[in-house]
């Protein structure tokens, strides 16, 4: 049985609430990535919510917000699905499946982030068919 700790990405890149849109941006584009799990302190690393490069488009350019000015927490999506790094990896796929998202975080027992997973991590790790249908579940309309 494939745990949720197996396909991981460990430590992944992350922000904190008070940090303003155009931080999280160039962090995207620095480091190449779509999604910024949100943590309550660099210390802790309690997530608290997810930033995705869709929210900025939506809710901050479509909305004509100043990306200097505005916060993390005023555009981020809070409590996002989560799994435990002990849970089996379908549960994971079932839940991105289900909430229709393309990653998921991992924490562990405290609620600290430990990871995240995303699609290219299911289709590293899983046949085919498996990949095939996370992918058409989270994408249906």
């Amino acid at each position: 049985m494939t745990r949720c700790s197996d396909v991981m990405t460990r430590n992944p890149v992350v922000s904190v609430a008070s940090d303003t849109v155009d931080h999280i941006a160039r962090l995207m584009k620095a480091e190449d990535i779509g999604p910024v799990p949100i943590v309550q302190d660099k210390n802790s690393k309690k997530l608290i919510g997810i930033v995705t490069d869709r929210d900025l488009v939506v809710k901050v350019v479509a909305e004509g917000r100043d990306p200097r000015s505005t916060r993390v927490e005023e555009v981020m999506t809070r409590d996002p699905v989560a799994c435990r790094e002990s849970d089996d990896l379908k549960k994971a796929l079932d839940a991105m499946s289900k909430h229709q998202v393309r990653r998921i975080p991992v924490v562990d027992d405290n609620d600290k982030l430990i990871g995240i997973i995303a699609q290219a991590d299911v289709a590293t790790h899983e046949d085919a068919k498996t990949t095939g249908k996370v992918v058409e579940d989270i994408s249906k309309p």
